[in-house]
C-alpha cells in the first residue's frame, strides 16, 4: 500500500537520515564524536587517516543531515553529535549488525573488536 501524500514527507526525513550515515568513515566519524563531548578536525583527520579535503567532505554531508554541530574557535574548528540519540542510534545498529553476523565468526570477531560506542543505551555488546 502506498503511502499518502500526508505522509510521504516524514519518510522522506528519515530516507535522507540513513543517507547521511550511507558511509562507512562517516559512521567512524560518529563513533569518534559519540566517544567525547566534541572532537576537533585535527583529530578527527588523524584517527580517521582522511585527507582534510575528503573529511571535510564527509562532515558537511553530516552537518547537512543535521547529526552533528560544529564551532569555530580561533583557528580550529571542533565538532560535536547534535543530539545524543545518535549516539544510541549507532548502539543499536551496531547491537542488530552483531545479531545478523553471529552465524559468521569472522566477520562477528571483526565487528566485535570495534571501539566501544560511549553514551549508547543499547546493548552494542
Amino acid at each position: 500500500m502506498p503511502f499518502s501524500n500526508a505522509e510521504r514527507p516524514l519518510y522522506e526525513v528519515k530516507a535522507n537520515l540513513f543517507k547521511g550515515l550511507a558511509h562507512p568513515f562517516r559512521i567512524r566519524i560518529l563513533e569518534l564524536l559519540s566517544a567525547a563531548d566534541e572532537v576537533s578536525v585535527a583529530a578527527l583527520q588523524r584517527e580517521t587517516g582522511l585527507e582534510a579535503s575528503h573529511l571535510s567532505q564527509h562532515l558537511t554531508v553530516l552537518r547537512r543531515h543535521r547529526l552533528v554541530t560544529s564551532e569555530r574557535r580561533a583557528s580550529h574548528v571542533y565538532y560535536r553529535l547534535s543530539n545524543r540519540g545518535v549516539a544510541d542510534l549507532l548502539a543499536v545498529a551496531r547491537a542488530l549488525l552483531l545479531d545478523l553476523l553471529d552465524e559468521d565468526t569472522g566477520l562477528l570477531a571483526d565487528a566485535a573488536a570495534l571501539p566501544a560506542i560511549p553514551g549508547g543505551s543499547g546493548s552494542a555488546r
